[in-house]
């Protein structure tokens, strides 16, 4: 267990508090590591490799906080608990990180050469991936997912679909044998599918 997992009590608020601060300080000095710390006095160039680090870094951060609110929500956490982590109202959380493009009330569009796709919701982290299983067989395999729904496409073949949590090991021992990430997005899970050389079932 991490010191980020563990419990409320005061113990685990100092040990939550310190592993954040340890946190803070990777990133700062993995920032300054890829750009080299700007001497006073050196080649001002310098501070422009600082600033194209940080924004890389910032961007990363950015992607990592959306998709680990994606998972939160898939996992059923609400919006409130969500909003608080984030030292922000749950309006203001649901508002800024709630709506994706391609989420369920907008009319999905047809894959590149017309195929029909279906948005599958609600779907949490406990039941999607009976679901996926289930369409899967039909013929539908995943093209894209948010928070509680996935963005699924017909086909004449039966699917197989995997949650994999994030390992780079993992990712290429399921390349090799015939998956495809869904999409680049892996953290803290990817989704993968692999078609079957079996019929869709009606």
């Amino acid at each position: 267990m991490t010191a980020l997992e563990q419990g409320t009590g005061a113990d685990g608020a100092s040990a939550r508090r310190q592993a954040l601060v340890q946190l803070r300080e990777r990133i700062e000095a993995a920032v300054v590591e890829a750009a080299g710390t700007p001497q006073p006095g050196g080649d001002p160039d310098a501070t422009l490799e600082l600033v194209t680090a940080s924004k890389v870094a910032a961007e990363e951060t950015s992607r990592l906080l959306r998709a680990s609110i994606d998972a939160a929500r898939s996992a059923g956490h609400r919006w409130d608990t969500i909003g608080t982590l984030l030292g922000v109202s749950k309006q203001a959380a649901q508002q800024r990180f709630g709506q994706r493009s391609g989420t369920p009330g907008q009319e999905a569009a047809p894959g590149a050469d017309g195929a029909v796709r279906r948005v599958l919701t609600p779907l949490t982290a406990f039941d999607e991936m009976e679901v996926l299983a289930r369409e899967g067989r039909r013929g539908w395999h995943v093209v894209d997912y948010g928070t509680l729904y996935h963005l699924v496409e017909a086909s004449e073949h039966q699917w197989e679909h995997l949650r994999q949590p994030w390992n780079p090991a993992a990712r290429r021992r399921l390349t090799e044998q015939g998956w495809t990430l869904v999409k680049g997005t892996t953290f803290p899970w990817g989704y993968w599918k692999r078609p079957l050389d079996l019929p869709a079932e009606p």
